[in-house]
């Protein structure tokens, strides 16, 4: 069985979609579709979802300056799914921070 979930996003971009319009990020297994996401955090938090939107984050360059040389790598593309809940519904995140 194929981890649907990944890991939450938490940047301030993310949590002003939190407080605003009651949206959450997640990183997700890219093979992974919108019914499979939504059922994934339906169990996983208890909570109803009313949409989802996916986008895949392309892959970057990065450059790293050593003593020799300038060393180039990339970072890998990944999926992104922006989780609306139903009105009233909140994903505790932080847990007993």
């Amino acid at each position: 069985m194929k981890t649907i979930l990944i890991k939450p996003v938490i940047t301030e971009k993310a949590e002003d979609l939190v407080e605003n319009k009651g949206q959450y990020t997640f990183i997700v297994n890219k093979s992974c579709n919108k019914i499979e996401i939504a059922k994934a955090i339906e169990k996983k938090y208890g909570v109803v979802v009313k949409g989802v939107n996916t986008l895949i984050m392309p892959s970057k360059i990065k450059n790293r300056s050593t003593r020799s040389r300038i060393i180039q790598g990339r970072k890998p593309s990944y999926k992104k799914a922006v989780v609306t809940l139903v009105e009233g519904d909140t994903i505790d995140l932080y847990g007993d921070i």
